[in-house]
């Protein structure tokens, strides 16, 4: 018996971060898929089919929202809180929760449950972690809180109080995970997420909200609430709020211009503006819609493509390349086109680990995008952009689509499945999984020269 519990603990130490982190997602994704499999979890209590249960598990899960059967209409009430469930989970990260639990019962955190926790939680320092963590729960479930009651508000004029309460607590969770997945199918219909409220001011404004402070992530949403007493922000702080500021207004301003005449051109002045930075700040990984996007112009959706792609904020359940990585790319050809050295923010030079690591990870994520979207080209039967649209939004955890996601065959829901994970996990997580060990160099090869350009 005592050789078991040695050899057990020998083998949790030799676990790192990030074989944690793809494992414990894993078994989430599974006990989920194995729930909504089971015929109380649909609506007509019918067995759903397993490779339709895990996509749904893997989407609320890694907190994407693309869905092959609509969760308002298919699932029971049982069903939606698995899902919500997933969400919750996977939005604050596993490890993030079972500190919860831990905390909870005042059982004491370990040092190597501290390092799985600043890996899952993309923290820059091991110290003060838990402390960390405790902001973390506490920020989420008052934002929730808020936003739920809102809605709940505005939502118990036109149904039901207990309902509305239901309602408002279901898409605060979805959308401050930045999961994007709706249950408004039996009052609107399926799949048409919330394209009833494209004039409703509060329910624009209070998701947006959401949206923002979920996909910021919690070390930014930190300094944001100690802005008041501290008075400066770090510089990661710094360039996530600029760019995601510039992001989003920029964003914005192009689908006004875009969609005026097209899915704009019904509605009120007010309806367009909400719409257009509605849809701006949606793609940056919250996945809910206002617009009918198979209705947009070549031109929105492939500027929503871009947007899906750069992503959300480190720290955040966001994916994408985020926005970090994107500044730091427009900051090393800024600097490259000026003949300068050094990448510089705010008066603060960047180490050249974090650009090598920049252009790394948009390397393997446009070449992540590039498979899958050639091998689904072949799979599915529909056009091109379609095709990269769906991958770009799996692999950003965003859930936008243009309709194509209901109509995959089981490959093409295989191969989203694979991509929404990695887009999750992150392609670097994913690779420190599979070769964990980095030895250092102890020695150097003679420089050589290449021609470029």
């Amino acid at each position: 018996m005592k050789g078991d519990t040695r050899l057990k603990k020998s083998y949790l130490t030799k676990i790192t971060p990030p074989q944690l982190l793809t494992a414990g997602f894993l078994i989430i994704i599974l006990i989920g898929s194995i729930l909504l499999s089971l015929p109380s979890a649909s609506a007509d209590q019918i067995h759903t089919p397993f490779i339709d249960a895990f996509f749904t598990a893997t989407s609320a899960a890694c907190v994407t929202g693309l869905v092959v059967v609509d969760t308002g209409t298919h699932y029971s009430t049982f069903g939606e809180i698995v899902v919500l469930m997933l969400m919750q989970v996977g939005g604050l990260g596993f490890m993030t929760m079972a500190t919860l639990f831990a905390l909870a019962f005042r059982k004491r955190i370990s040092l190597r449950e501290r390092l799985w926790l600043q890996e899952s939680m993309s923290h820059t320092s091991l110290e003060g972690i838990v402390r960390f963590i405790r902001r973390v729960l506490i920020y989420a479930f008052t934002i929730e809180a808020v936003g739920a009651l809102i809605l709940t508000a505005r939502w118990s004029a036109i149904m039901p109080v207990d309902k509305a309460l239901y309602y408002g607590v279901f898409h605060s969770v979805s959308m401050f995970t930045n999961a994007g997945l709706d249950i408004m199918g039996p009052i609107h219909g399926p799949f048409n997420s919330f394209t009833s409220h494209v004039d409703d001011p509060i329910i624009n404004a209070v998701l947006m909200i959401l949206i923002f402070l979920g996909g910021i992530g919690f070390i930014v949403l930190g300094e944001v609430v100690d802005y008041p007493k501290i008075r400066k922000f770090s510089l990661h702080s710094k360039v996530v709020l600029t760019t995601s500021g510039i992001l989003f207004l920029g964003g914005a301003v192009l689908l006004f211009i875009f969609e005026f005449t097209n899915t704009l051109q019904p509605l009120s002045f007010t309806g367009k503006l909400f719409s257009s930075l509605f849809q701006s700040i949606s793609p940056r990984s919250g996945g809910a819609n206002t617009l009918d996007i198979a209705a947009m112009r070549n031109a929105s959706q492939f500027l929503l493509i871009i947007l899906m792609f750069i992503g959300a904020s480190p720290g955040s359940a966001g994916g994408g390349i985020k926005v970090t990585t994107f500044a730091i790319l427009i900051g090393a050809v800024i600097a490259m086109m000026r003949g300068k050295e050094d990448v510089v923010f705010f008066k603060r030079r960047l180490a050249k680990d974090r650009v090598h690591k920049a252009l790394t990870i948009t390397a393997v994520s446009v070449a992540t995008i590039v498979l899958f979207t050639m091998i689904l080209t072949a799979t599915e039967e529909t056009d091109f952009l379609t095709v990269m649209f769906e991958v770009t939004s799996a692999f950003g955890t965003t859930g936008l689509s243009m309709g194509l996601t209901p109509h995959l065959t089981d490959i093409g829901k295989i191969l989203i499945i694979i991509v929404m994970f990695i887009g999750r996990m992150g392609p670097l997580t994913l690779a420190y999984t599979l070769v964990p060990t980095h030895s250092k160099e102890l020695y150097r090869h003679p420089e050589g020269k290449i021609i470029i350009g």
